[in-house]
């Protein structure tokens, strides 16, 4: 399945991957983290399934599979014989990747992180907390600018610029975040417009949101350095392999490869465990490919310079983002170059 998009894969492998959802991932209970013990339930052990290509003695195969993925890959003998996950599902084998929990990642001094202006894709920004939260700070990541109309805004994370649903829209976004020391009295550079409603006990698509650019010459398009300008406001589709790049707030600039186009996880959250259908998996080279403080980062693919997905999440090993196509086609906004 390497270089295959999501659009590509057969339905029997679909199929099968459905059902391993249902049957492992959609009556899952994320238990509480612990350095002593981990659960072999699948309902607890099991974090996201996807789809590639299935790995046999640490090569890859042609042979499509269905991937669990698990908070920890434990040895057989060491698992009740009613707890190992199956080799098959509907005829298809699978995989059993260990990947740690997946966590939503706001943030904990880089250049990305500074006062910028114009700001850049790949910088701090972030909101003010009110009520119960007032006196916390955070920061997560500028992904890019995109426009409806002649309106240019800030596209970031739900979680980055509407607190997880809570914000009032209109409120004020600032750059840098102000947990990177940004200031309420004049670092505001837009105001939030429009977010995708993170679900509880349903599935969702994308963690994304816009705010509203208040000065138009106080940002511009071109990524932080390294990744650059993109080449097109039209995107790419993901495909398992491609290599990809980011700038990120707190891990800057990482490279990594597309590791699966079509899984579905859950992500710890304030609201909190999410499903997320059809996301993005990446993995890092030589090093991770994302921290707390990413989210929001753009997702850009090496060969095309072309945008690819908005990360949101990820755990010690791996970093989930949504489809580009699918966050832009949720908000109705599109890439500015």
């Amino acid at each position: 399945m390497k270089g295959t998009s999501r659009k590509d894969i057969d339905s029997a492998v679909q199929d099968a991957k459905r059902e391993a959802t249902t049957r492992f991932l959609s009556r899952s209970e994320i238990g509480t983290p612990s350095a002593y013990s981990v659960s072999a339930r699948p309902q607890q052990n099991v974090v996201g399934v996807g789809l590639g290509t299935k790995v046999t003695k640490g090569k890859a195969t042609r042979q499509p599979c269905v991937r669990f993925y698990v908070d920890r890959k434990l040895g057989e003998t060491a698992i009740p014989p009613e707890f190992v996950l199956p080799s098959t599902v509907n005829g298809v084998p699978t995989d059993v990747i260990e990947t740690g929990r997946f966590l939503a990642q706001p943030a904990a001094v880089p250049v990305q992180q500074r006062r910028q202006r114009p700001a850049s894709p790949g910088c701090s920004i972030g909101f003010q907390f009110t009520g119960a939260k007032a006196g916390f700070v955070m920061a997560g990541t500028f992904g890019a600018v995109v426009a409806a109309g002649s309106v240019r805004y800030i596209l970031s994370n739900n979680h980055v610029l509407a607190d997880e649903n809570s914000l009032p829209i209109g409120s004020a976004i600032f750059q840098p975040g102000l947990l990177d020391h940004g200031k309420v009295s004049t670092d505001q550079i837009a105001r939030l417009t429009r977010f995708v409603p993170l679900k509880a006990g349903a599935a969702n698509v994308v963690d994304a949101a816009i705010a509203e650019v208040l000065v138009a010459k106080t940002v511009r398009p071109r990524v932080l350095p390294e990744v650059g300008a993109l080449k097109s406001v039209t995107p790419i589709d993901a495909t398992e392999g491609m290599k990809v790049h980011k700038t990120g707030r707190t891990t800057g600039y990482t490279r990594g490869s597309i590791f699966d186009v079509s899984a579905t996880v859950k992500v710890q959250y304030d609201l909190g465990t999410l499903t997320f259908e059809d996301q993005v998996l990446i993995r890092g080279e030589g090093g991770p490919f994302s921290g707390a403080g990413d989210s929001g980062s753009l997702i850009v693919d090496r060969t095309s310079a072309r945008a690819t997905g908005l990360l949101f999440a990820g755990s010690s090993r791996f970093t989930i983002a949504n489809h580009i196509g699918d966050v832009l086609d949720a908000l109705d906004v599109v890439l500015v170059l």
